[in-house]
């Protein structure tokens, strides 16, 4: 096998530990004689192959030493059109429809699919939402509840799924925490809301496929409803207000 094609094979094992989380963005890559001992390749080849994934922008070299996977690895989605269309809420409810086909696979797989480990690591983020929930911080508790849905699509071992999620909902990081702000005005939403986060989680950690898929569905449905009524409730305010400024 030549030094090229050798270095290419380097590549895709690498990248392979990048798609699978293996490898996460601003991990620090193990040391050249380290990871050449492991592939049982020579350093020249290795250091030939780190170049061509610095060339695609996946590892990048950072001052002091030592190659790092890139911090903005399934960051974003990059068309501006997507963007922009998160910052709109006359969209919010085409990306909640968007979630429940996407989430509905996601929390099935995790159910079916999810390792001991797996449910180690949702178990640590479903404590750390419940948690944010105590302390009542919205901005807190969004973030929270992003990184426990993206736990669950990790749970699923479906690498494109798992980064579409990862990409969705950085790009509606800001629509989230908007979505818990709006829904907070209704006295019981929390609470409901972090009901159905136990039922999704407690499904998953039974391995009920089933129930986990209904149970994440009629999440989404709650927060679309929810949403609708603050939508009205806001509407009928401005009403008011508009009303009392013709009487004065």
């Amino acid at each position: 096998m030549s030094q090229t094609k050798l270095s290419d094979q380097i590549s895709k094992n690498l990248e392979s530990m990048i798609i699978d989380g293996t490898l996460k963005a601003n991990d620090r890559l193990p040391p050249e004689r380290e990871l050449a001992g492991r592939f049982h390749v020579s350093r020249p080849s290795l250091r030939e192959a780190i170049q061509n994934l610095k060339a695609k922008g996946l590892i990048t070299s950072r001052q002091g030493g030592g190659n790092y996977v890139s911090e903005h690895i399934g960051e974003s989605l990059q068309d501006p059109l997507l963007q922009a269309l998160a910052e709109h809420d006359e969209f919010r409810y085409d990306l909640l429809e968007f979630r429940d086909a996407l989430e509905g696979i996601a929390t099935y797989y995790a159910a079916i699919r999810s390792t001991d480990l797996d449910k180690e690591q949702l178990t640590a983020s479903y404590n750390a939402l419940v948690q944010a929930h105590k302390m009542k911080l919205p901005n807190l508790e969004a973030k929270r509840d992003a990184e426990f849905h993206l736990m669950i699509a990790k749970c699923a071992h479906n690498a494109i799924l798992m980064h579409s999620m990862k990409a969705l909902f950085t790009m509606l990081s800001k629509s989230i925490a908007a979505n818990l702000d709006n829904l907070f005005e209704h006295s019981h939403a929390r609470e409901d809301i972090m009901q159905q986060h136990t039922k999704i989680y407690e499904a998953i950690m039974a391995s009920d496929a089933k129930t986990a898929k209904v149970a994440v569905r009629e999440h989404l449905a709650y927060v679309e409803k929810a949403l609708l009524e603050v939508n009205r409730l806001k509407s009928r305010r401005q009403r008011a207000l508009q009303q009392a400024d013709i009487l004065l």
